[in-house]
């Protein structure tokens, strides 16, 4: 069975954050009832080496690194999913941005 809805958690340098949220949020992420644009943001450290034929948006290629970011999560439904996921992608500075796609339960199905 398909879930009804997902939860997608990426993580963000601060200073892309907030056209990320836009950008999800106009693909229909984010809507609770009668609130829309919804997220949940927590700041953390990223940690990562990339390699020699990265194109890093911060940090050097063969060094390790580490970045302060927003680890943004939001939920949509799953019908709408690959779309905000492509406005994610479109809206993220990374070359490979870290997404987790976690479906979730309604509670009613309990």
């Amino acid at each position: 069975m398909k879930p009804q809805r997902v939860k997608i958690i990426t993580t963000i340098p601060a200073s892309h954050a907030d056209a990320l949220r836009e950008a999800v949020g106009a693909a229909g992420a984010g809507q609770l009832g009668e609130y829309s644009f919804c997220s949940f943001t927590t700041i953390g450290t990223g940690r990562f080496k990339p390699s020699d034929q990265a194109k890093p948006h911060i940090g050097t290629p063969g060094q390790f690194e580490t970045a302060e970011e927003e680890r943004i999560e939001i939920e949509c439904r799953y019908a709408i999913a690959k779309t905000v996921i492509a406005a994610l992608r479109a809206a993220h500075p990374y070359e490979e941005p870290m997404i987790d796609i976690i479906a979730l339960i309604d509670e009613a199905d309990l």
